[in-house]
């Protein structure tokens, strides 16, 4: 099936993830992790994009960039190409390092780039790597707090001004609200090996609807559970993704596939 095309934000906040092929380990060491910071600064210069947090995993990246005077592809492109090489050369390998393309959601709605924080500087955490955030030194948490050399390249008035126009009050409620667990889900690695688009997922909704001959206003509630329980399994979509496919309320979405 050939590739479908990323379907561009209004917005221009992108919750972007990177994961290494076959799930293996993408930095071996702190100088990977170093050296995949660098190249994030180098390629953000002359305002290419805008990093507002970030979370280096063992063999995955999460990162939450806006759209700066570069599309958001190329600017990914730029990134894993220049640490590729250097991984590669470093362990004297060739190949494949990262799995297929990145991951990208749009981010369309304010209170959503909060819960997204969050929830990406909440991965280390939930790996049980760490008890809490601002024990892990590879992510943006200790930043937003003036704790460590990344604060430089972080573009963090954004985030910050969203809880207040006082930075040392924003940087207390930024410490409170991160530790609290992220009542939404975003994207992650997938159960499987696959990863779907947006507009593939969109196409296979679309497509069960059909087959199945279910009309969404009248179909009985098994049915409809039924189907979607099975749309999630083939996708693995978060229950905001998929109620802005199948233009259902999330919270109803959630009561069926638990019932």
């Amino acid at each position: 099936m050939p590739r479908q095309q990323r379907q561009k934000g209004q917005s221009g906040y992108y919750h972007i993830m990177i994961r290494g092929n076959e799930r293996r380990n993408i930095f071996r060491d702190d100088e990977d992790r170093y050296r995949f910071m660098d190249t994030l600064y180098e390629k953000k210069q002359g305002a290419k994009f805008h990093l507002h947090a970030f979370c280096l995993m063992d063999n995955h990246i999460h990162l939450l960039i806006s759209e700066g005077i570069e599309d958001i592809a190329l600017v990914m492109k730029r990134i894993t190409v220049s640490y590729v090489n250097y991984f590669n050369k470093k362990y004297n390998r060739i190949g494949h390092l990262f799995h297929d393309r990145f991951r990208s959601e749009a981010i369309e709605e304010e209170g959503y780039l909060i819960s997204l924080t969050r929830y990406i500087h909440q991965n280390p955490v939930k790996a049980n790597m760490v008890k809490t955030a601002y024990e892990y030194p590879w992510s943006s948490y200790n930043s937003y707090l003036d704790k460590n050399h990344f604060s430089k390249m972080l573009d963090m008035d954004t985030i910050l001004g969203m809880f207040s126009p006082d930075k040392e009050i924003a940087q207390r409620i930024f410490k409170c609200d991160i530790n609290l667990l992220p009542p939404e889900s975003f994207i992650d690695i997938p159960d499987d090996n696959d990863i779907i688009d947006e507009v593939m997922a969109k196409e296979l909704f679309e497509k069960a609807l059909l087959e199945s001959g279910i009309d969404l206003d009248k179909c009985p509630k098994v049915e409809l559970a039924k189907m979607l329980k099975e749309f999630r399994e083939k996708t693995n979509l978060s229950f905001r993704k998929m109620s802005i496919i199948t233009g259902l309320n999330k919270d109803k979405i959630n009561r069926l596939l638990k019932s």
